[in-house]
C-alpha cells in the first residue's frame, strides 16, 4: 500500500497523493460532493453519514489531514499553502469529501490560533482537529443584524465569571452544536464597538435555551438562542475584554470567505440536487435541436455565463485560501467574495427555476418529481444568501471604504 509522504516537493506530493487516494479513499465517496461543506461535521451530536465516511475520517486523522494547514503541534499536518491547495484540488477533482468540515475549521479555529491564549489553544484546537466539538456562532440579534455593533446581549462581571443575559438569532446549527463563540456587551461607555467582548462557552451550560427557526423553504439550519443568567468563566474571553470587535471582524472575514466558497459550489443542497447542473437540466427539460444545441441562444449564453462565473469564482477562492492556509486572515477583500458568490448563486437558481418552467414551482403533489420539489425550495432558500453573513449592502460599503479607500458618507 502507498504511504503518503507530506514532506515531498509539491510536484512529487501530487503524484504521491493521486496514488494514495486511489488506494485509501473509499470508492463509495467518489463523485458524491458538490460543495466544500458536504461531509462529516463532527461533534457530540453528529453521527457519521456512513461507515465509509467514518473510515475516511479515521484514515486522514492520524496524518493531520482533517486540518492540513494547521500546526503539527496541535495535531494538524503542518502543510505549506501549496500542499494544502494540491490536497483540496485532488479531492475536488474526484468529488471526494473532506474528512472533516465545519466552522470549527473555517472560522473559530483560525481565530484561536492567532488570538487565543496558550491554554485556549491547547484545549480547543486538538478537539476541533479531532472532530470532537462542533461550534456555533453567536453574533446576530433581533435588533443587531447588519448593524452588529448594536448588540444588547450583556455580560456582567461576577468574581471570576461573567453572567450572560440576552438573545442571539440566525444561529446556524445551534441545536446540534456543542460550543458557541459569542459577542457580548461588557461596557456601554464610548463608541458601541468599544464595549464588545468575544467569549466562548459550552452550549450545555445551564440557562441556555435553543429554538429552531423555520424558513419559507420548508427547512432551516437556523436557531434562536436565549441566555438566562448563563455563568461563564472569565478565562474563556478570547483576546481582551472590551476589545472583541477586532476579533469579531477578523472572524467575519473568514465567514464571508466560507460563505462565498460554499455558495460558489452551489450552496448547501438537498440530496435530490447533489448532482444537479444547469446544462443537464436544460437538455433533459427542453431537449436539443437537430444540430445538437438548445434552440434558445440566449439560454445557451446564460448557462455558459453561469459556468464561467463559477470557474472564475473558484480562482478567486484559491487565492484567498492560499492566505488562510499559511496562517493569515482574509482581509476586507473577502467582502468581494461574499457579494459575488451569493449573487451568483441567486442567479443560478433563478435560471434553474426558469428552465423548469411551471414544474419549477411545484411544492407538493405526485405530479412533481423529487428534483422539482427540491428546485422550488432551493430557489426560495437562495433569496436569503445576500442577507445572511452580512447583507450585500453592508459588504459594498466595506469594499468602498476599506478596499477602494473611498470616503465615508456623512
Amino acid at each position: 500500500m502507498t504511504t503518503l509522504d507530506l514532506t515531498r516537493s509539491p510536484e512529487e506530493f501530487r503524484a504521491n497523493l493521486e496514488q494514495w487516494l486511489e488506494e485509501h479513499a473509499p470508492r463509495s465517496l467518489w463523485n458524491t460532493v458538490s460543495t466544500p461543506f458536504h461531509g462529516h461535521w463532527g461533534g457530540r451530536n453528529t453521527a457519521f453519514q456512513t461507515d465509509d465516511h467514518r473510515a475516511w475520517f479515521e484514515t486522514c486523522l492520524p496524518l493531520g489531514l482533517t486540518a492540513p494547514g494547521w500546526p503539527a503541534l496541535h495535531g494538524g499536518a503542518g502543510l505549506s499553502g501549496e500542499h494544502v491547495r494540491i490536497w483540496k484540488e485532488e479531492l475536488r477533482a474526484r468529488q471526494i469529501p473532506l474528512p472533516l468540515v465545519g466552522v470549527g475549521l473555517t472560522m473559530i479555529g483560525p481565530i484561536l490560533l492567532t488570538e487565543g491564549n496558550a491554554a485556549q489553544q491547547a484545549e480547543h484546537i486538538p478537539q476541533i482537529i479531532q472532530g470532537e466539538i462542533r461550534w456555533a456562532q453567536g453574533y446576530s440579534e433581533p435588533n443587531a443584524g447588519s448593524d452588529l455593533a448594536s448588540l444588547k446581549t450583556k455580560a456582567t462581571e461576577d468574581g471570576d465569571d461573567y453572567i450572560i443575559e440576552g438573545q442571539k438569532v440566525w444561529t446556524s446549527h445551534a441545536e446540534v452544536s456543542d460550543w458557541i463563540f459569542c459577542l457580548v456587551r461588557t461596557s456601554t461607555e464610548g463608541k458601541k464597538q468599544a464595549g464588545i467582548t468575544f467569549i466562548i462557552f459550552d452550549l450545555k451550560t445551564p440557562g441556555i435555551t435553543i429554538r429552531p427557526i423555520q424558513l419559507i423553504s420548508g427547512a432551516s439550519p437556523f436557531c434562536e438562542v436565549f441566555f438566562d443568567k448563563v455563568r461563564v468563566p472569565r478565562s474563556q474571553v478570547v483576546g481582551k475584554v472590551n476589545e472583541g470587535w477586532g476579533v469579531a471582524k477578523a472572524l467575519l472575514a473568514h465567514e464571508r470567505t466560507m460563505v462565498g466558497e460554499s455558495i460558489a459550489g452551489g450552496g448547501a443542497r438537498p440530496v435530490a440536487l447533489q448532482k444537479y447542473t444547469l446544462r443537464a437540466h436544460a437538455i433533459e427539460t427542453i431537449g436539443l435541436n437537430s444540430s445538437g444545441q438548445l434552440d434558445d441562444p440566449l439560454l445557451r449564453d446564460e448557462i455558459v455565463r453561469s459556468e464561467m462565473e463559477q470557474r472564475n469564482m473558484g480562482l478567486l477562492i484559491e487565492q484567498i485560501n492560499e492566505v488562510i492556509s499559511t496562517g493569515g486572515h482574509p482581509g476586507p477583500e473577502s467582502s468581494i467574495l461574499k457579494i459575488i458568490g451569493t449573487e451568483l448563486n441567486q442567479r443560478r437558481w433563478e435560471l434553474a427555476s426558469r428552465i423548469a418552467g411551471a414544474s419549477g414551482i411545484g411544492w407538493e403533489g405526485e405530479q412533481f418529481s423529487e428534483v422539482e420539489h427540491a428546485l422550488a425550495r432551493q430557489w426560495l432558500r437562495s433569496r436569503g444568501n445576500t442577507i445572511e453573513g452580512g447583507s450585500s449592502e453592508i459588504q459594498r460599503n466595506i469594499v468602498a471604504t476599506r478596499v477602494l479607500g473611498l470616503p465615508r458618507g456623512k
